[in-house]
């Protein structure tokens, strides 16, 4: 694939689901365009998922030579590793050359989290008198009791949920399969949206797809996003959230309640579990205090 497609799908990508300002991506899609202009220098012939870890380096050490202040060369590299997640996500390559990558260590930035509080705020603002009520809102409990990727969500079928034992079998990137707990909660909701979803008529082929749009196929993980963002709006939170702000939220609340990394690293489905260790940004003294051990949406009846 060529680079002036993959650009304006990456552009469509910040704007739709990441939801970013005009100036924003127009720094990313800047940073992307030193490396373009640098392949050209050096006559290098190829795509975005042709580069190598090499050519990267070598590309971060030609705009040093130019004169760049280290808090530059800290913002390009941040934005060709945004790129190649991007790349990742829509699975055109199987490794990220930009992973070993080192530049000035200007500190991280930690991903949004939304409190118990307002996730609670945000379903209450679903309307069950609307056709889509019910779906929104099993939907929802799903995102946050599981942690699903907005692509696992979407791709859900009905014969994955293991009722009796309490797990999801969840097919993720690589197609890589695992087991994640589901909460009676999640479980109850579905349950309340099944007789409608099951009273359309379905497309052929999504049969198996728990959560349809009206017109019977599965939902597009540009309609995921809207559906929470408008719904956050409507709950008055202010933060930057989306589908992937309910994963967060997710693992930082097991890791808040003393869940072990690596559980959550494999309930995520992360291949590192230094991945997974950006959850641990709360005060240790707060986590050894901390009361609950389990899952929020996990009432002790429940265990």
């Amino acid at each position: 694939m060529d680079w002036s497609k993959t650009l304006k799908e990456y552009e469509g990508f910040l704007k739709l689901e990441k939801g970013l300002s005009a100036n924003s991506i127009q720094a990313y899609l800047s940073d992307i365009q030193k490396l373009i202009q640098y392949l050209e220098i050096k006559q290098i012939d190829t795509g975005p998922e042709g580069v190598d870890d090499e050519q990267l380096r070598q590309f971060l050490a030609w705009i040093s030579e130019l004169g760049l202040s280290a808090r530059s060369q800290a913002r390009i590299l941040s934005g060709l590793k945004a790129f190649y997640r991007y790349i990742l996500l829509e699975e055109r390559m199987q490794r990220d050359p930009t992973a070993l990558l080192e530049g000035p260590n200007l500190g991280r930035k930690l991903p949004e989290v939304l409190s118990v509080q307002e996730i609670d705020r945000m379903l209450g603002r679903i309307d069950l008198s609307r056709a889509e009520g019910r779906r929104n809102k099993a939907m929802l409990e799903v995102l946050y009791s599981c942690g699903l990727r907005v692509s696992e969500l979407v791709a859900l079928k009905i014969t994955a949920i293991f009722r009796a034992e309490g797990f999801l079998r969840i097919l993720g990137k690589g197609d890589k399969e695992r087991l994640v707990p589901i909460s009676r909660c999640a479980l109850k909701e579905i349950d309340l949206y099944l007789p409608d979803r099951n009273a359309m008529e379905i497309k052929p082929g999504d049969e198996d797809i728990l959560f349809l749009n009206r017109r019977g196929g599965r939902l597009s993980r540009v309609m995921v996003f809207t559906i929470v963002r408008e719904l956050a709006q409507a709950a008055g939170i202010s933060k930057s959230v989306s589908p992937h702000t309910f994963r967060h939220s997710f693992a930082t609340h097991l890791v808040e309640g003393g869940a072990d990394l690596r559980a959550v690293q494999e309930m995520l489905g992360h291949e590192s579990i230094i991945t997974t260790e950006i959850y641990t940004h709360l005060d240790k003294e707060y986590l050894r205090e901390a009361i609950i051990s389990f899952h929020p949406r996990i009432k002790k009846g429940e265990r």
